[in-house]
């Protein structure tokens, strides 16, 4: 079996595109192969199946896309809603649609959430699992819970960019509709492949639809044949997929679901390593945007600056010691606050002590900054 390496490179720790494994980065260099070969065939219809497994769930249909993860908006777009019918969205908005706001740090609060279900028939609503631009965790399976209570036809649409793989998800059992993500982040494989897995209810719904679909590439139209035809065994062609991708993925979710690690005890170790890094930006003094520990993500970190520091004064400190972490990007405190990913490998796998490397360049970059400040 060949033996692979990376090559020495700074850490990578931002809320996504996040480390990869030696393996996973080796499969992504696969000789070029034809998409429609009957060595491709089985790949691509493993990763339909271990996609499945990720989610726990046993009858959602997975699209796997070459794209960014806001593909996966534009499928639900295309496909799930029609001239006419409404949208709620909590968090934040992405059509023309009714809103429910969280206060910044927190997750939505359910009585307002009921109040707006209860108010006007929706046909979806949709919500962000892990806000990537401030880590904040929302309640997927409370979510889920009040609108099968208050409004049970109304489509459970979930945003799980960055929380697939590396916080707890059960489609099914939580009565879970769409769940869209990307490959860059806990799924632990570069960028270029928009992933979404729709419950039967979602696919009937699409298939019921008295209008066709208002995108060409997003269509399920399009795109179900080619996922249910690779999962029986056979080639199907809409558009090429990204075959080196693909490799790259089959690898990251063997690992995931076929590896020494259950996947409770994935989650467990993102939840470790978090509370890991929890500690010592407390311990700094420091204070994070999530306003309680329920609401924090445990794949990503988002930390408050103190008084009279900018990102500037900390990021670049982290490259120099070889740790790439990412400014703010909430547009209400995006110069107050700088982000931190822990997703996949490097939570996963402690024996590369990444954690301990990302602490000790935390703790080293704000002493020599306070220092700087002095000086």
């Amino acid at each position: 079996m060949t033996t692979f390496t990376q090559e020495p490179h700074k850490l990578l720790v931002i809320p996504g595109p996040i480390e990869v494994t030696d393996e996973v980065l080796y499969a992504n260099a696969h000789p070029s192969m034809s998409h429609m070969s009957a060595d491709f065939v089985p790949v691509l219809g493993d990763c339909i199946r271990m996609t499945r497994e990720v989610l726990f769930t046993t009858t959602g249909q997975p699209f796997i896309i070459a794209g960014s993860g806001t593909l996966g908006w534009d499928q639900v777009a295309a496909n799930l809603v029609e001239a006419g019918e409404s949208a709620l969205v909590l968090n934040s908005g992405y059509f023309e649609v009714d809103e429910v706001y969280a206060d910044l740090g927190t997750s939505v609060d359910l009585v307002e959430v009921e109040k707006a279900l209860s108010s006007k028939k929706y046909k979806i609503l949709t919500f962000t699992h892990v806000d990537t631009s401030t880590a904040v965790l929302s309640d997927a399976q409370a979510i889920a819970a009040t609108v099968q209570r208050v409004s049970p036809d109304t489509l459970v649409v979930m945003d799980g960019v960055c929380s697939v793989a590396s916080e707890e998800i059960r489609m099914d059992a939580w009565g879970i509709d769409i769940v869209l993500t990307a490959s860059q982040k806990g799924l632990g494989t570069p960028p270029g492949l928009s992933i979404l897995v729709a419950s039967q209810k979602a696919i009937k719904v699409f298939e019921a639809r008295k209008t066709p679909p208002t995108s060409y590439y997003a269509s399920w139209k399009k795109w179900l044949p080619v996922m249910q035809a690779y999962e029986r065994g056979s080639a199907a062609y809409f558009a090429t997929p990204p075959v080196n991708l693909v490799y790259a993925f089959r690898t990251s979710l063997t690992q995931i679901t076929k590896g020494p690690q259950s996947l409770e005890e994935r989650f467990a170790l993102h939840r470790k390593g978090s509370q890991r890094l929890r500690d010592a930006v407390a311990e700094l003094g420091l204070k994070q945007l999530p306003t309680s520990p329920a609401v924090a993500a445990n794949g990503m970190t988002a930390i408050y600056l103190p008084d009279g520091y900018a990102a500037s004064d900390i990021v670049p400190r982290m490259l120099k010691r070889n740790v790439v972490v990412a400014g703010g990007l909430h547009k209400d405190v995006k110069d107050k606050y700088f982000r931190i990913g822990h997703m996949g490998v490097s939570v996963t796998d402690e024996s590369r002590g990444d954690i301990d490397k990302i602490i000790s360049a935390l703790r080293e970059s704000f002493a020599d900054a306070a220092a700087s400040k002095k000086a």
